[in-house]
């Protein structure tokens, strides 16, 4: 028997119809699409909003607004203490950094959206952890992760990949990470 798809599955389902198509997509198609009603997806975008992403309803269906953006992801390593510093570097060369996620050996692969691209939002972040009620992913995982990055061109993204390098966060990709 087929496993059914969580809510978080679904609404990365939809984030993914969404973005790799320049029409949009109805409520009814990404519904059959991912095995819910229309209700549901509507719900679904609706939360999607509140995390930060630029979605449009048109009389056709859904589209996304954004620029297209050249993506790559890191796989980092540095400590809490430095997390400030990481972020700063990346907003600042004019990166955003789409998400965070780490490969647990228990859990396995977990993500979370984070959509920081500027000072504000890293100083956002930096305001909630400070909060004590939660710890930055990275700690479950010997303060390895991995961030997708996105930018306006691949050349951003070698001056964010360099960056990284210099300042000993960039960590390499084990072979089955490729």
């Amino acid at each position: 028997m087929e496993k059914e798809m969580t809510g978080a599955d679904r609404r990365k389902e939809i984030l993914s119809m969404i973005r790799d198509t320049d029409t949009p997509v109805s409520g009814t198609a990404i519904g059959k699409k991912t095995g819910v009603s229309r209700q549901v997806v509507v719900q679904d975008i609706a939360l999607l909003r509140t995390q930060g992403y630029p979605i449009i309803s048109t009389a056709r269906g859904y589209l996304l607004d954004e620029p297209k953006q050249a993506v790559r992801i890191f796989k980092v390593c540095h400590t809490n203490e430095q997390v400030e510093d990481e972020l700063t570097t990346i907003v600042d060369l004019g990166g955003c950094v789409v998400n965070v996620m780490v490969n647990h050996r228990v859990y396995g692969k977990l993500d979370a959206p984070l959509n920081i691209k500027s000072r504000r939002d890293v100083q956002n972040f930096m305001d909630d952890l400070k909060t004590g009620k939660s710890t930055p992913l990275l700690n479950v995982t010997s303060g390895y992760h991995f961030h997708k990055i996105s930018a306006e061109s691949e050349e951003v993204l070698d001056e964010i990949e360099e960056a990284l390098k210099k300042k000993g966060y960039l960590a390499e990709l084990l072979p089955y990470e490729q």
